[in-house]
C-alpha cells in the first residue's frame, strides 16, 4: 500500500512540475534530441483551437520558431526552457504574418532575444498592425547556431502570401507551420489570406526540395503524422477541382 501511494504522490508531483495537463495554457513535448514542440491555445470562431511552434536547444541558446498565440505565454514559454534547460532564447523566427506566428516578437526582442521574420512577412505585418521584428530576411537563409544549421525556405503562396517552412536537413526535421495542414483536419482552415490556387504548386515544392522528413510540424493540431504534407496536398488538389467547376 506504501508503494502505490508513493507511486501516486510522484505521479502528481511530476505532473504539476511538467505541467503536461491536457487542458493547461502552455504544453511541451519532446520530439527528437534537442527538439521540442510547444503548444498555447486561442479561440477561433468560438472555438479553443491549438497553436503549434517548435523549439531548439544549441549550445549557444535555444531558438523559438514562432511565438506562443496566447499572449501569456510568452513568458512562461522562456521560463520553462531554462527551467528545463538552463539555456535562455537568443533567437526567435516567425514563419509568417499572422497573430499565431508573430503576437511575441515586440515582446521578446524586449528581452533582448534577435528576431527575424522575411522581409515579405515584415511589410504584410506593418500593413495589417502585426507585431513586426528586428531582423529581415531577403531571401532562403541558411542559419548556424552551436551545433546546428537550418534552413529557411519559401516555396511559394499557399496558407499566406509570405509562409516559410524551416528545414534541418541533417535531422530531417520540416518545421510547416500553417502552410503544412493536421491529418486531423478536414479543410485548409483559414483561407483568408490564403492563394487556393498555388496552394497545390506550394506543397509540391515543399515536397520536392524538403526529401523524406522523418518528423513535420504543423502549425495546428495532430502533429505526429508524417502524412500531413500528403494530406495538405490533396486537400488543396481537391479544393483547385472544386473551383474550377
Amino acid at each position: 500500500m506504501r508503494k502505490i501511494v508513493t507511486t501516486i504522490l510522484c505521479f502528481i508531483f511530476f505532473g504539476n512540475i511538467f505541467g503536461q495537463q491536457p487542458d493547461s495554457s502552455l504544453q511541451i513535448s519532446p520530439l527528437a534530441g534537442d527538439f521540442y514542440v510547444y503548444t498555447t491555445y486561442n479561440l477561433y470562431k468560438g472555438n479553443r483551437i491549438p497553436a503549434n511552434g517548435m523549439y531548439l536547444i544549441t549550445n549557444n541558446g535555444a531558438v523559438l520558431f514562432d511565438c506562443p498565440w496566447d499572449t501569456t505565454q510568452f513568458q512562461p514559454l522562456l521560463d520553462s526552457i531554462w527551467a528545463r534547460h538552463h539555456k535562455k532564447v537568443v533567437l526567435c523566427l516567425a514563419s509568417h504574418f499572422h497573430a499565431d506566428r508573430t503576437a511575441g516578437l515586440e515582446y521578446y526582442r524586449q528581452q533582448g532575444i534577435k528576431t527575424y521574420t522575411s522581409r515579405l512577412t515584415d511589410e504584410l505585418s506593418l500593413k495589417r498592425g502585426m507585431k513586426r521584428a528586428e531582423f529581415l530576411i531577403e531571401k532562403d537563409t541558411v542559419f548556424t547556431l552551436g551545433q546546428y544549421r537550418f534552413k529557411t525556405y519559401y516555396p511559394g503562396q499557399g496558407h499566406a502570401p509570405d509562409n516559410m517552412v524551416i528545414w534541418f536537413e541533417k535531422e530531417k526535421i520540416l518545421y510547416g507551420g500553417c502552410l503544412v495542414k493536421s491529418v486531423d483536419d478536414d479543410d485548409l482552415g483559414n483561407l483568408s489570406d490564403a492563394n487556393t490556387t498555388a496552394y497545390a504548386a506550394t506543397i509540391k515544392n515543399v515536397i520536392k526540395n524538403c526529401k523524406e522528413p522523418k518528423y513535420i510540424i504543423t502549425g495546428h493540431n495532430n502533429w505526429t503524422d508524417t502524412r500531413s504534407l500528403k494530406h495538405t496536398l490533396q486537400m488543396a488538389e481537391a479544393l483547385n477541382q472544386k473551383n474550377k467547376k
